[in-house]
């Protein structure tokens, strides 16, 4: 019947920040996958977790509080007979075989990501710690999962070129990038995780999208600012252009002005559902600063049109 306050080393009025700290230091330094050598750790560890569990249960906190339940949880008496946790008479906690988790408690999923790598899928099949699970019988759990940060270019995840991750054990594995891909876009690798009684649990992937210098994405497709001559935008020309799949070329229509846009059909990204965007090219007319011809020539030629008339000026 241990103070869970003592257990956690927490004040009384220790705020739910305090103890969720207090608690993920404490577990990490206890886990019994990191004290193999410890007998004594599976108990210790689910002392901290039973302490845990009952002050971050806001109606069995204030109960102990008010003394109305003993520190593992069971009503008290003036006679010391309690229900027993685990089938004990008078509240005594079985051996590790009895540690099971308690609905009433914590987020256990996010502790034990931050401290061993593993989801809530983790916390609630008892993936992940060790051979600790929700009651007896069941599969053994699998490993922890690991998390990764993948750093994709622009073009690659347009074109969703293979990667090469390495993994935690040093093995390196080409994987390809899925449709729709983006920044934040998770991936998951069953099996390449760390080793477990039930199996390796997984590799969770999360991508980022580099910036590229002159390319932009607007949802599925590519868009680019083309330079092109003043020759180029009154007469009509083939112009090469980039896109994510190389240089291709491009027809400007004679006549063009600066903020036309053309269409390069499916040279953007691919979609979730397997359609692919588009590249838009915008001209931008680039006139040289200091050119002695295209002085003389405009010289002796006005425009007379009204350019600025939608301007209402």
């Amino acid at each position: 019947m241990a103070d869970p306050y003592s257990v956690l080393g927490v004040a009384r009025g220790a705020s739910e920040a305090d103890i969720k700290k207090a608690y993920r230091t404490l577990a990490k330094t206890h886990h019994p996958d990191r004290n193999t050598d410890n007998p004594k750790a599976a108990e210790r560890f689910s002392e901290i977790t039973h302490a845990y569990d009952l002050l971050m249960d806001k109606d069995k906190r204030a109960q102990f509080d008010r003394g109305e339940i003993d520190g593992d949880g069971n009503p008290t008496s003036p006679f010391g007979f309690g229900g027993g946790r685990g089938g004990h008479p008078g509240g005594q906690r079985g051996g590790p075989a009895d540690f099971e988790f308690s609905q009433g408690g914590g987020d256990f999923g996010d502790i034990f990501e931050g401290l061993f790598g593993g989801g809530r899928g983790a916390a609630a099949g008892g993936g992940g710690f060790g051979g600790f699970g929700r009651g007896r019988g069941g599969p053994p759990p699998k490993g922890a999962n690991v998390a990764y940060r993948l750093a994709v270019s622009f073009v690659d995840a347009a074109t969703r070129a293979p990667q090469r991750i390495t993994l935690s054990d040093g093995k390196t594995i080409d994987v390809k990038l899925p449709a729709g891909v983006e920044s934040g876009t998770q991936m998951r690798l069953a099996g390449k995780g760390e080793p477990g009684p039930g199996g390796a649990g997984d590799a969770i992937i999360t991508i980022e999208v580099g910036n590229h210098p002159f390319f932009t994405r607007d949802g599925d497709n590519v868009r680019l600012n083309l330079p092109v001559t003043l020759n180029e935008a009154v007469n009509g020309a083939k112009v090469k252009v980039p896109t994510v799949e190389g240089p291709v070329m491009l027809a400007v229509p004679a006549g063009s002005t600066s903020g036309k846009t053309l269409r390069l059909k499916e040279r953007g990204f691919t979609s979730k559902g397997g359609t692919r965007g588009d590249q838009f090219v915008t001209l931008m007319i680039d006139v040289p600063a200091d050119d002695a011809a295209l002085k003389v020539f405009v010289a002796d030629w006005q425009d007379q049109r009204a350019v600025r008339s939608h301007l209402g000026v």
